[in-house]
């Protein structure tokens, strides 16, 4: 099936002007800046910060670049995944006109954002294996389908969907096909951007939040076609991202190796945990994990997590999330955390 952005885009966005800074303006080397009406003479933290960022990141997208094999202008950046998921909305969904497909259990900023653009919802619910519903969603496709969101490794359930699973809805599907990578650095799948040379509706999501450690920051990625990624850098707000963070993320990449280590780490304490979990008389599930996390369901799992916050160790109680009655989502601590964490339950229990 032929894609083409610019079939599905809203023509206002199509037709807009965007914002032009005088950054955006300006292309070369100088030496005085008079052009942007900063405060010329610094601030009381440093002179890197009176003047404004790149607007479009583009010494860190070409880091990203060599890491990733993409060109820079196949990429996104944006103040956290969210972000982009706003703009993904708010560039190819009508208010009222268009829907989205939600695949619950799953991340819920999308019906968030969804409902925030008056874009309306339609939700296929994973299968009780936690798998996608492939012909539950391609029969809720219809014309005014515009996104479907697949996060992958899931949030809450921690697993991947089947490969094939994922194609085939790429290929079926006349919209994009969202796929929200954020704990993809824990799983041994391999990531959708590699097929984004092979389709051009994909649109692949990842974070700085989880495997790089920098949640505080809020800096998320979007991977998708030139075109896709110059609609978003359209409308986008001019400085997005802002210096420090930018700076902040180019000092990470140089350590990769030091973040490649810490994911070792950290899906071996999983793997603990998770064993050390369903051991328990109180445990009636530990659902694979292919994330920083793991859903366990519980004979009682809200007498569970008050339990724990007495203890001051808080989790997250999903109980009430489709699919997850009685389930608690518990993320992978420190060695001295899930030791901590395994001491209470077994009181509990």
């Amino acid at each position: 099936m032929m894609f083409n952005a610019e079939d599905i885009v809203r023509d206002n966005i199509k037709n807009l002007k965007p914002y032009s800074s005088a950054r955006d303006e300006f292309k070369g080397e100088a030496s005085v800046f008079l052009d942007a009406n900063e405060n010329a003479f610094g601030s009381p933290l440093s002179t890197a910060y009176n003047r404004y960022p790149d607007p479009l990141q583009l010494e860190l997208k070409t880091k990203l670049s060599g890491i990733k094999g993409l060109p820079p202008q196949n990429i996104f950046l944006g103040n956290g995944s969210d972000e982009a998921i706003d703009i993904l909305f708010r560039v190819f969904c009508e208010p009222i006109l268009d829907n989205v497909i939600l695949c619950p259990p799953t991340y819920g900023m999308y019906e968030v954002s969804a409902n925030i653009n008056n874009v309306q919802v339609k939700k296929v619910n994973l299968l009780p294996s936690f798998d996608l519903d492939v012909e539950g969603i391609l029969s809720a496709i219809d014309s005014h389908t515009k996104l479907l969101f697949i996060c992958s490794p899931n949030n809450p359930s921690g697993n991947s969907f089947h490969q094939d699973d994922i194609e085939l809805l790429i290929q079926k599907f006349a919209g994009i096909v969202v796929i929200d990578e954020a704990y993809i650095n824990y799983s041994r799948k391999p990531s959708f951007i590699r097929y984004l040379t092979e389709y051009a509706n994909v649109v692949v999501l990842q974070t700085f939040s989880k495997a790089w450690g920098l949640a505080a920051l809020r800096l998320g990625m979007a991977f998708a076609s030139e075109a896709i990624i110059g609609y978003m850098n359209k409308v986008k707000p001019p400085y997005n991202i802002n210096q420090a963070t930018q700076q902040l993320a180019l000092e990470a990449l140089d350590n990769i190796a030091w973040v490649n280590q810490r994911i070792v780490e950290t899906v071996k304490e999983r793997n603990q945990l998770m064993q050390a979990v369903q051991t328990l008389s109180i445990t009636q599930s530990v659902y694979p994990s292919d994330s920083n996390f793991f859903l366990a369901k519980l004979m009682d799992a809200k007498y569970v997590y008050d339990q724990l916050v007495s203890k001051g160790i808080i989790v997250r109680d999903r109980s009430r999330v489709e699919l997850c009655e009685n389930c608690l989502r518990i993320t992978v601590g420190t060695m001295d955390e899930n030791q901590k964490l395994i001491t209470e339950l077994k009181q509990i229990a």
